[in-house]
């Protein structure tokens, strides 16, 4: 098909009206467990940095340490935007194959380290193929379900960051456990362990096909037709069709080149600058807010609350529950009253005990079990509030833009949370003063209520809505059906 020439098309409208199936849980399954992986990654090398540090493995600083963990943060943040970019232009089904070959070589090759810079290097590779992972996964999950039901797929599947957390705490217990596995040798089983996890993942995405969403936009749309035209007798096989009671609305596309930078910058700061406000306000609070807890984590129980290093494990396990449960229970809550006031609400809960939180810890009220307890109910909000700032910025833009614009998103949220949340909570846990903490405790809380304000004002009520409608995609004509 030639540049600028048009065509109809009823595919956005027939992924919609499918019903649940077997299809669609092997996209979440599928696609989801890159958040799984994200979470066992963050977690086994919090857990395991003192044996990999000792000087029977790669004899390590404390200052190389905090090095790997930048490195991978870098990672993470360059392999979104190059991916990211690469899953708007190639297409969602390569670049999810790519990504996760990356992470799986590069996890492998962390497990054989010889050295610093070594460990170092695959730590960054690592981050580039879970970054990556992103922007390609995120638009092909939401491309791919149903619109009634994508606020709720979207926030259970990144809840899951949270089940590789447990993973990783339990993991860890297992393998820094002398008795079981040699203790020269245990970090570099564990993340051996997970590159084989990968190459399971690999084999199971060759079931996924490319997004029909997106072949539409890169003008071919009998290829997109022919896709769903195979989900649909898919799902046929086991559970009927809606009936068809109206004629399924068709849209008029057209064929366009290559969006270039200057439009993609166009859309965010000049159709949608409201839009774009709005998801840096949600993926900034919530990823201070996250990081700054998370990452300090284990210096909170251990200097103020006495807790052995080795048995922060069993602390992370409930909060790690806390977090998937938020999502997982609150998430149809999100289709059935709407995006605005949910995720409004779950930010806003989330600040208020967290600064409540806070308040109790300057008392020295709390006990390493009721700290923990305070964190768990407090994430159980915060983790369906950061699952819905994913899901905004995803649903808010144009689908030639999409995964470029959830990657840009991630990149900004990555490295604010990722640095200067640890870094502020760590020179605040560093004075060994409970009130220079409280502090922290209130701008993390302060950040959570004011995103919950700017929701209320500039929330987009995407509920039900095809993508299509929230945000027409740039080789639309007429903006509506044909």
């Amino acid at each position: 098909m030639s540049l600028g020439e048009a065509f109809e098309t009823d595919v956005p409208a027939r992924l919609d009206r499918l019903p649940w199936s077997r299809f669609h849980w092997l996209v979440v399954g599928a696609l989801g467990i890159t958040w799984i992986l994200d979470g066992l990654e963050v977690t086994l090398v919090g857990s395991l940095s003192p044996a990999i540090a000792s000087g029977q493995a790669l004899n390590l600083t404390a200052g190389q340490v905090g090095m790997t963990g930048s490195a991978y943060i870098l990672g993470a943040v360059i392999g979104a935007l190059v991916f990211g970019r690469l899953t708007d232009k190639l297409g969602r089904r390569k670049l999810f194959t790519i990504t996760v070959g990356v992470y799986l070589l590069a996890t492998l090759a962390t497990g054989l380290s010889w050295d610093f810079w070594s460990f170092m290097a695959f730590r960054f590779l690592t981050g580039a193929g879970i970054g990556g992972e992103y922007g390609a996964v995120n638009s092909a999950i939401q491309e791919l379900i149903p619109a009634r039901r994508r606020g709720y797929s979207d926030l259970a599947i990144n809840g899951t960051f949270w089940v590789g957390a447990a993973m990783g705490g339990l993991g860890s217990l297992v393998v820094l456990d002398p008795a079981v596995v040699p203790q020269a040798w245990g970090w570099r089983l564990a993340f051996i362990i997970g590159g084989l996890l990968a190459l399971v993942i690999v084999f199971v995405r060759r079931y996924i096909p490319e997004s029909p969403r997106w072949l539409l936009t890169h003008g071919r749309p009998e290829e997109a037709a022919e896709v769903v035209r195979k989900i649909e007798r898919r799902i046929e096989r086991h559970v009927a069709l809606p009936p068809l009671i109206h004629e399924i609305p068709k849209l008029r596309f057209v064929r366009r080149g290559e969006t270039s930078w200057r439009e993609i910058a166009g859309v965010l700061f000049r159709t949608y600058p409201k839009r774009t406000v709005l998801g840096l306000v949600l993926m900034a609070a919530q990823a201070f807010c996250y990081n700054a807890i998370f990452f300090t984590y284990a210096m909170i129980l251990t200097k103020f609350y006495g807790v052995p290093d080795r048995n922060v494990g069993y602390f992370i396990l409930p909060f790690a529950l806390g977090n998937v449960l938020g999502p997982l229970l609150l998430g149809r809550l999100f289709d059935k009253f709407g995006r605005k006031p949910m995720i409004a609400g779950t930010y806003a809960i989330a600040g208020a005990l967290l600064c409540l939180t806070g308040w109790l810890f300057a008392k020295g009220v709390l006990t390493a079990e009721t700290q923990t307890l305070a964190w768990s109910v407090t994430f159980f909000f915060a983790s369906a509030a950061a699952s819905a700032a994913y899901l905004t910025v995803g649903e808010l833009f144009p689908l030639e833009i999409r995964a470029i614009t959830i990657s840009l998103f991630y990149a900004f949220g990555t490295l604010l949370g990722g640095v200067g949340g640890p870094a502020l909570f760590g020179a605040l846990i560093d004075t060994g003063e409970r009130g220079q903490i409280f502090k922290g405790y209130l701008l993390g809380g302060g950040l959570m209520l004011l995103a919950a304000g700017v929701q209320l004002v500039l929330g987009v009520s995407a509920e039900r809505r095809s993508l299509e409608s929230v945000a027409p995609p740039l080789s639309l004509l007429g903006g509506g059906e044909a």
